[in-house]
């Protein structure tokens, strides 16, 4: 079974998280949307709103599960089966930031990583910015998957 960590802190999960997954559902089994907890970052939701909201999303899904970690993403990778770490990328720097953190992953545990480039139209969406827009009042519905429920 081809498993595959998607990390991430998700606050929130935008359009292009979506496509990320939907697009690693082609050629991997299954899925778990790790939702990374750092106590450095201040976040919008809380972690667990931001388990329930993906998990409402994919319910109904057996290839994708949901789950809040601590620590580093590969330890978590490992301690669920998974071979690989899936990831986005939007730009040079996020791939540069990426290549180091995938060598490390690959020496420590030989954990693969597979980077997904952002579909075009959606490269300058970021959870972020989608937080800004939210603090200043904004709809930001368009930068999120259809059926995702914030306000659960």
């Amino acid at each position: 079974m081809k498993r595959a960590i998607f990390p991430g802190t998700f606050d929130p999960f935008t359009i292009g998280h979506y496509s990320v997954v939907e697009r690693a559902l082609t050629f991997m089994d299954e899925i778990i949307i790790g939702i990374g907890v750092n106590e450095k970052k201040h976040t919008w939701f809380p972690t667990e709103k931001r388990v329930r909201m993906i998990e409402k999303l994919y319910a109904g899904n057996p290839r994708i599960r949901v789950e809040a970690y601590n620590g580093l993403t590969v330890d978590f990778a490992c301690m669920r089966d998974a071979r690989f770490i899936i990831r986005g990328i939007r730009t040079v720097h996020d791939f540069e930031y990426e290549e180091t953190i995938a060598d490390i992953n690959r020496k420590l545990a030989g954990i693969e990583t597979i980077l997904l480039f952002t579909e075009p139209e959606l490269t300058a969406i970021s959870s972020t910015i989608v937080r800004e827009l939210l603090s200043y009042g904004k709809d930001v519905s368009s930068f999120l998957p259809a059926d995702l429920d914030i306000n659960i």
